[in-house]
């Protein structure tokens, strides 16, 4: 039996855990430097992103993170998923699938004009599997990142 549920306080270990899994499936472990008290204050208390987890029988299997931006071209909201990740042995039943079905739904309950995320050029079983979901890369555009310490020196310039 598979759900797909509003994330609560007592998911952040489970939340935590899953974020672990994503940055070794993306080869990116040594930059996960967040805690479980630090997403449960930003997830849960200050309500900087949300999150849907996905269960099967009782047990979490995946999970995405969202929060909305602001489109200033459409006017309107839009819909951002951080991460989507669906354990491995999980794979191939619907599940990452029905998470997205999932965020649709909420993107046009809230009349968000765009429902947009990121995927990294070497993963190409995602990339397939999202343009063969009527998603569109935006290959003119180039994301730009500034860490902590980008932050600091341009805050201080």
């Amino acid at each position: 039996m598979f759900k797909i549920r509003k994330a609560v306080p007592s998911d952040a270990p489970v939340i935590f855990d899953l974020i672990k899994k994503l940055a070794v499936y993306e080869k990116l472990e040594n930059d996960v430097i967040t805690s479980v008290e630090e997403l449960q204050q930003n997830i849960f208390t200050n309500n900087f992103a949300k999150v849907l987890m996905a269960e099967e029988n009782g047990k979490p299997v995946g999970f995405a993170l969202y929060f909305y931006n602001f489109s200033t071209f459409v006017g309107k909201p839009g819909l951002y998923l951080e991460d989507l990740f669906v354990e491995p042995e999980h794979r191939g039943k619907g599940y990452g699938k029905s998470l997205l079905i999932e965020l649709a739904k909420i993107a046009e309950a809230e009349n968000c004009g765009r429902f947009e995320w990121s995927v990294l050029d070497w993963n190409t079983p995602s990339i397939e599997f999202y343009k063969a979901l009527g998603a569109k890369p935006m290959d003119e555009w180039t994301v730009f990142r500034l860490d902590k310490k980008g932050i600091s020196d341009l805050a201080g310039k």
